[in-house]
């Protein structure tokens, strides 16, 4: 009697308990994330952004169907990250679709989403030896309160592995949709100014990269034209501005101008400088000669850079590892379109660690120039170099198309890694410091504040092309197909110099992905069937058979 009175007081005591935790549970949510790399713990940038929703955000992914297992992985893991947004914010619903599903309308779903932006990706998929074609579109749109953005699932690297790609956007993909998400969330209140007046870019020739920052930023031209009647008030309009991108200059600065330029710096004030300390386009090839003459010119910012820590010097940098140029070869109607090799344009690599150069392409120039850097108290950072089969080549200097032609000589290309882009960070000391300045300053500062500069020494870096009078996307190579890394660089330095919401660091993360060898498993396919189908059959038949003769054995006596 005692014991059953016991035991029910036990399951009734256990019953409580078990009521007791759901109660709670479904009050209080912690989930914890056991993995090496934290793969399933958000970034506080990222959730700040989703904590932001209040209406529903809703995500379609287009990665959906029957595709490699490689990107089958790429598929799960956007699903679960997704599912991790909609925990923190059920506010976030996402939905998969396979727009290749319908023979009927496939032609049509795919017309449809490359005219929005989303271009299909075709694959070359190898499986036992064989090759074969899949396409699929590796997009998302995410849309909240009426407004849609595409967020890309794939991150394009050249000459990766389908394995290092399906990595890299993995990587990837928090950031992504973290921004994407970001520009529906969040309104627009960093401003920057476009500098003009100095011969930069014409806004042709950088609209992809302008169009690109224009989600995130307000933009607007600024011209230094005023400081020669109204330095002051020039000033004055320019500290409104958090950012200054000057994109190819290619007239000289006058010392006023230079004077608000640096008293917007000791202000706090962000720049970006795309400059060059040689002038040479492959443009100016393009004619009977099919030569140019690569010229030093001379900004008036050589004691401006000097003074903050760089030098930017009049040289020209060849690589061996660089993109190609494409040529017309041959006569008349027999001229063909090739891709050859062109050492003037270095396919930088990046810095992998730190958050603007983390997991990015490499970024293509033509004809950059050196950096160096100088010692002093302001922070450096490399962000992009050549390889280490660089050589450098003094100007003035004629350069051919006809070099085309030559094969390289390797041991020329003796130059180790040259730096051509640099972050510096800290307080900087005023170029005018214990000088003359030009004007009189109602506010005159010698050192700034903290602040940040990124200098690149090519202009071309941030140049788009332009097809009958059409801008191109910035970075992709019509000729070849390519995709470089340039917009994504420079939208990464600009979110940098503007501490954007610590989405940059986001970028910092890195998820390790195991993959199997298909090489190996195409190599020992037939082995490892034989060991785990044919070998426990082989093992049972013996078990039955030992079982039998003992048990015989055994009655038998």
């Amino acid at each position: 009697m005692l014991k059953n009175k016991s035991n029910r007081k036990t399951l009734l005591i256990t019953i409580v308990v078990i009521i007791v935790i759901n109660v709670i549970s479904g009050y209080v949510f912690k989930r914890f994330d056991l993995t090496k790399d934290k793969r399933y713990t958000l970034s506080n940038a990222a959730l700040k952004i989703v904590n932001s929703v209040d209406s529903p955000l809703i995500v379609d992914v287009f990665l959906e169907g029957n595709f490699p297992s490689d990107y089958r992985r790429l598929r799960n893991e956007t699903q679960q990250l997704l599912e991790e947004f909609s925990l923190y914010n059920s506010q976030v619903k996402f939905n998969f679709i396979n727009p290749l599903e319908d023979v009927n309308t496939r032609e049509r779903n795919i017309q449809q989403l490359a005219q929005r932006g989303l271009q299909p990706l075709q694959l070359t998929v190898k499986e036992n030896g064989k090759s074969s074609q899949e396409l699929i579109i590796p997009w998302a749109l995410a849309s909240y309160n009426g407004e849609t953005v595409i967020i890309p699932l794939i991150k394009n690297k050249i000459g990766a592995t389908s394995q290092d790609q399906v990595n890299s956007s993995i990587q990837h993909l928090e950031y992504a949709f973290a921004e994407g998400f970001n520009k529906l969330v969040h309104k627009k209140s960093k401003k920057i100014a476009i500098l003009k007046g100095n011969g930069q870019l014409d806004d042709i020739y950088i609209a992809d990269f302008l169009k690109t920052i224009r989600e995130h930023y307000f933009l607007a031209p600024f011209t230094l034209d005023s400081v020669a009647n109204n330095a002051q008030e020039t000033l004055k309009n320019l500290n409104e501005f958090d950012l200054i991108i000057s994109a190819k200059p290619t007239q000289a600065f006058t010392e006023e101008e230079k004077l608000v330029l640096d008293q917007y710096v000791m202000n706090g004030g962000k720049s970006l400088w795309l400059t060059e300390s040689v002038t040479i386009d492959k443009d100016s090839l393009l004619n009977e000669s099919g030569q140019s003459i690569a010229l030093p010119i001379d900004l008036n910012l050589g004691d401006f850079f000097f003074k903050y820590g760089v030098r930017v010097n009049p040289v020209l940098v060849k690589d061996l590892y660089s993109a190609p140029i494409t040529l017309a070869i041959g006569e008349g109607s027999n001229a063909q379109f090739q891709p050859i090799q062109w050492q003037y344009s270095p396919l930088a690599s990046s810095n992998p660690n730190h958050p603007i150069t983390t997991n990015l392409n490499l970024v293509k120039f033509d004809f950059a120039n050196q950096i160096d850097t100088i010692k002093n108290n302001i922070e450096k950072t490399v962000l992009l170099r050549s390889s280490k089969l660089t050589k450098l080549e003094g100007t003035p200097k004629i350069i051919s198309l006809d070099e085309v032609t030559k094969e390289p000589d390797p041991s020329t290309y003796t130059k180790s890694s040259e730096t051509l882009a640099v972050l510096l960070e800290g307080k900087f000391t005023s170029v005018y410091n214990n000088r003359i300045k030009p004007f009189k300053l109602s506010e005159e500062k010698n050192k700034s504040v903290d602040t940040k500069m990124i200098i690149i020494a090519d202009g071309n870096v941030i140049k788009n092309d332009v097809v009958k009078n059409q801008p191109k996307e910035l970075g992709f190579d019509r000729w070849t197909g390519q995709s470089f890394g340039n917009k994504e660089f420079l939208e990464n330095a600009v979110n940098y110099l503007l501490n954007d919401d610590g989405l940059i660091n986001i970028r910092s993360k890195e998820v390790a992905v195991a993959f199997l060898d298909s090489q190996k498993i195409t190599d020992q396919k037939t082995k490892w069937q034989l060991i785990n189908i044919a070998l426990p059959l082989v093992l049972l038949s013996l078990f039955g058979l030992t079982f039998n003769y003992l048990r015989r054995k055994k009655y038998t006596r």
